[in-house]
């Protein structure tokens, strides 16, 4: 039963995808007024979080960043099944790489490379750095329960050359690279809250304490990689860049938990600039101490 439901929607996932760009927005468009007027998908917990961390802004404006917000979840939604049929030229026109100069420059040092990035503007097409990168390509991500529908998501996500490794596998995969010899840039989405008992680091975090994920830092400094953060903005719709943000070359030097600390500092400074493109229905600050 499980196949059948995936090769119906595969099907389905599919015709979406190939429709022309005007007409697919449109769709991402009808599912917004689904998704925020009739369903209210997380809407408690999306607006909790932006009255929370940005109390500096009206309630109009507020309000405005919460509509913004959804309209590009939904674009985002609908981008990750446009990549089952994009093609690579048109995919390179629309996730551009600002300063690949820079991570040439961290691969040159022939070490592998921790790459941090956020929930921010679009994840989903950041596997295309595959075409630009000597070094394997590794995206780090949560295992789907549902067998087929995880080859699917594996598969969609891996389409530009990048391999997915369960978060579960991840210490096992990269330390077995590294003795290896495989040199690898591997991503972690790290702006997430880890559980509450685990937590072995905690930072200010647009304006509230909480727990700080410190695992990509961990194995940085245990397999001494460089780190890098990709700062990935929106342009326009459909459009997106990345820069390159040096986080360090000589991870041994840094003091325990810097690297952490100045990738969630970047991540903030970012959700500042433009709240819209956070992705606001996690739970971030559900362990934030009191104040």
């Amino acid at each position: 039963m499980q196949r059948i439901a995936f090769y119906l929607v595969y099907a389905f996932l599919w015709l979406i995808s190939i429709l022309p760009f005007p007409i697919f927005y449109f769709v991402s468009d009808c599912i917004f007024v689904l998704i925020y007027y009739i369903i209210g998908y997380r809407k408690k917990t999306v607006r909790s979080n932006i009255q929370l961390t940005l109390p500096h802004l009206s309630k109009k404006e507020q309000l405005e960043v919460e509509k913004k917000f959804y309209r590009h979840m939904c674009d985002m939604f609908m981008e990750m099944i446009k990549t089952m049929s994009i093609s690579k030229k048109e995919i390179q026109k629309r996730f551009v790489f600002k300063n690949i100069e820079l991570f040439h420059e961290f691969e040159n040092k022939n070490k592998s490379i921790i790459l941090f990035y956020a929930h921010y503007a679009s994840w989903e097409w950041s596997p295309t750095l595959g075409f630009y990168t000597k070094f394997k390509g590794y995206g780090i991500y949560k295992k789907i329960r549902n067998p087929y529908f995880d080859k699917m998501v594996r598969d969609i996500r891996s389409k530009f050359g990048a391999t997915l490794i369960d978060t579960r596998a991840t210490t096992k995969t990269v330390t077995e690279n590294q003795h290896k010899g495989i040199l690898g840039v591997y991503g972690f989405i790290s702006d997430q809250t880890p559980a509450k008992q685990k937590a072995k680091y905690w930072d200010t975090f647009m304006g509230h304490e909480v727990p700080i994920h410190t695992g990509g830092e961990s194995l940085a400094r245990s397999l001494d990689m460089n780190v890098l953060y990709m700062k990935v903005s929106k342009v326009k719709r459909g459009y997106y860049e990345a820069t390159f943000i040096p986080i360090t070359d000589n991870i041994k030097a840094e003091p325990e938990f810097e690297v952490s600390k100045k990738f969630i500092r970047e991540v903030e400074k970012q959700i500042y600039e433009a709240p819209e493109y956070y992705f606001w229905t996690h739970k971030r600050w559900k362990h934030k101490k009191a104040q």
